[in-house]
C-alpha cells in the first residue's frame, strides 16, 4: 500500500522516500486513533522500506509537529476506571506506543522529522526516533510532563539520552523549560536548521542526498551508531505506572482538562 489517508496520519511513498505526515487537528495529539493509524503503518512498512531508502515524518498542522499525548482522552478515560484499571489501561497503550516507535527508531531506512511550531512531550518522543531532526527556525522541543507529576513515557529518556549531553536532557527533563531550534542544534539535537516553512524542503533534499547511497551499507552503518536502549524503554514504561497511580496525577490531568487557556501548546 504505497498511498494511505488515514484519521491522524497518511503516508505516500514514491521515488524511493516515504512521507508520513501527521494532520489530526489542532496540534497532532498522539491518542487512540493515531495510534491506530500508526499501527496500520507498521504492518505496510516492510514492503514499503524494500523499495526505499529515507523516511520522512512531518505536520500538516500550522501548530506545529504534534503538543503530545492527548491528555484530555487520558483523563476522560481515567475517570471511567478504579486506579488500578486506569494503569492498567495506560500501561496497555504504553506498551503499543513503544511497539511502534521501537519499530520506526530500528528502520533499515534513515528517518528525517521535519519539525516546525510545538514538539512537545509525546511529539518530542516521536521525532526522537528519528535519525535526524530539521528544525524550523520557529520550531520549540519540550517535556512539560512533570508539571502533571509524570515523566515521558513514549521511550523519550532513553532515546534523549542516547542522543545528547546529559546537561541538556536534565535541563528539560526537571525543568520542563523548552528550548528554540537554535539551542537544539548547538546541543545536537537537531541537525540541520532550516528558514521558517521550509523544514519539509530541507528534508526532501537530505533524502535525496541519503538516496546515493547504497542501502545496505547505510543501514549497517545506522545499526552500528543508533542502538535501541530496549532495557531502558521497559524501565521507563514501569516508573510512569508508578507514577499515574498517585492521587496528584489525576488532580494534574484534571486542572489541564478544565483550563481554557493556551498552555497546551505554548509553555
Amino acid at each position: 500500500m504505497d498511498e494511505y489517508k488515514g484519521k491522524s496520519l497518511s503516508w505516500r511513498a514514491a521515488n524511493g522516500v516515504i512521507e508520513l505526515a501527521l494532520h489530526r487537528p489542532p496540534a497532532n495529539e498522539i491518542g487512540l486513533a493515531m495510534l491506530e493509524d500508526f499501527e496500520r503503518f507498521i504492518t505496510v512498512l516492510p514492503a514499503l522500506e524494500a523499495k526505499a531508502s529515507a523516511l520522512i515524518l512531518y505536520s500538516e498542522q500550522k501548530a506545529g509537529f504534534s503538543a503530545g499525548a492527548d491528555l484530555r482522552e487520558l483523563h476522560l478515560q481515567a475517570q471511567k476506571m478504579d486506579t488500578a484499571s486506569a494503569v492498567k489501561g495506560v500501561r496497555e497503550f504504553l506498551n503499543r506506543i513503544h511497539k511502534v516507535l521501537n519499530r520506526l527508531d530500528a528502520s533499515p531506512l534513515t528517518t528525517i522529522a521535519a519539525v516546525h511550531g510545538v514538539c512537545f512531550g509525546g511529539g518530542f518522543e516521536l521525532a526522537l526516533t528519528c535519525d535526524l531532526i530539521v528544525a524550523d527556525k520557529m520550531a520549540r522541543f519540550c517535556f512539560p510532563e512533570l508539571r502533571l507529576g509524570l515523566i515521558p513515557g513514549f521511550g523519550g529518556i532513553p532515546r534523549l539520552k542516547r542522543d545528547i549531553g546529559n546537561a541538556v536532557v536534565r535541563d528539560l527533563l526537571l525543568t520542563g523549560r523548552s528550548i528554540n531550534a537554535t539551542k537544539a542544534l548547538a546541543a545536537g539535537l537537531a541537525s540541520q536548521l532550516a528558514a521558517e516553512g521550509e523544514a519539509l524542503r530541507v528534508a526532501r533534499a537530505t533524502a535525496a542526498q541519503v538516496a546515493k547511497f547504497d542501502r545496505t551499507t547505510a543501514a549497517a552503518a545506522k545499526q552500528f551508531i543508533k542502538p535501541l536502549p530496549a532495557e531502558e524503554l521497559r524501565r521507563e514504561i514501569d516508573i510512569f505506572c508508578d507514577l499515574f497511580a498517585r492521587p496528584a496525577v489525576m488532580e494534574g490531568l484534571r486542572k489541564f482538562v478544565e483550563d481554557a487557556s493556551a498552555h497546551p501548546y505554548l509553555p
